[in-house]
């Protein structure tokens, strides 16, 4: 398993975007809105993986929850995998069920599924199953 990306909240993608320019020399490769999670985001490629600004599009949404109460920052690790149901109900077998009880749509036409932060020592954690 590698990390596909590191979600990062923020209050506005174009006010975050010049320090990852300036201090990492990163640069957008997509950017799309999420309808479901009510959020516009921007992957920047960081080697093999990105790190992925998560922008609320609204008042309401899991980011813009996040941000209200936390603040702007790391909002969670995403690792590839193949096989997401499988995973899935493995998870489940072993006590560990995901927040998701199937995949749902994510960003970049892939599948994904997000586990609770209580068995992560606080760290929200998503699979991605890439389906390009």
């Amino acid at each position: 398993m590698v990390i596909d990306h590191v979600g990062v909240a923020v209050e506005s993608i174009e006010s975050a975007l010049p320090f990852y320019r300036k201090a990492l020399k990163l640069d957008v490769v997509h950017t799309e809105i999420v309808a479901p999670q009510k959020v516009k985001v921007a992957f920047l490629q960081a080697g093999p993986s990105f790190i992925e600004l998560l922008e609320p599009t609204g008042p309401e949404g899991p980011v813009a929850d996040f941000l209200k109460k936390r603040g702007p920052g790391i909002h969670h690790v995403a690792f590839s995998v193949k096989d997401l149901t499988g995973h899935i109900m493995r998870l489940t077998q072993e006590g560990l069920p995901p927040l998701d009880d199937k995949p749902r749509p994510g960003a970049r036409g892939h599948h994904v599924c997000f586990l609770h932060p209580k068995f992560a020592q606080g760290v929200l954690v998503e699979l991605v199953e890439n389906n390009g």
